[in-house]
């Protein structure tokens, strides 16, 4: 039986210095991350503990730390060091995909959105 749980994240809304203009490093701009975590619940479905998951407070701290730790030129940069460090710090969770919303970005038009989504798996 295929078994598909998530846990997910919409709208982590941060303040970065990433980019490729100059500007960017030094104003900053809002970020927006969704965060959706695959991760087996069966466990914790039935015993109601939080041993048997992880907390989302815990998964938005590590992916805020890593998406802010350092100046990315690139946001697929800066996205996958936060999946990284959830992929690191989380052994139950076997895959991640962030997406950043970049609703600021310098360019020469209107639009809603843009930005990137990236997924990873746990490497076996």
């Amino acid at each position: 039986m295929t078994q598909t749980d998530t846990i997910f994240i919409t709208g982590l809304a941060l303040h970065g210095y990433h980019g490729v203009m100059p500007h960017e490093a030094k104003v900053g701009q809002s970020f927006k991350l969704d965060i959706v975590i695959d991760i087996d619940l069966k466990e914790a479905a039935r015993s109601d503990r939080l041993k048997h998951t992880v907390s989302y407070d815990q998964v938005a701290a590590a992916a805020t730390e890593a998406f802010l730790k350092k100046r990315y030129k690139l946001i697929e940069a800066a996205a996958g060091a936060a999946i990284d460090a959830i992929l690191e710090r989380f052994p139950r969770v076997s895959r991640v995909r962030i997406t950043v919303h970049k609703p600021n970005a310098p360019i020469p038009a209107t639009f809603d959105d843009v930005g990137v989504i990236i997924t990873r798996s746990r490497e076996k």
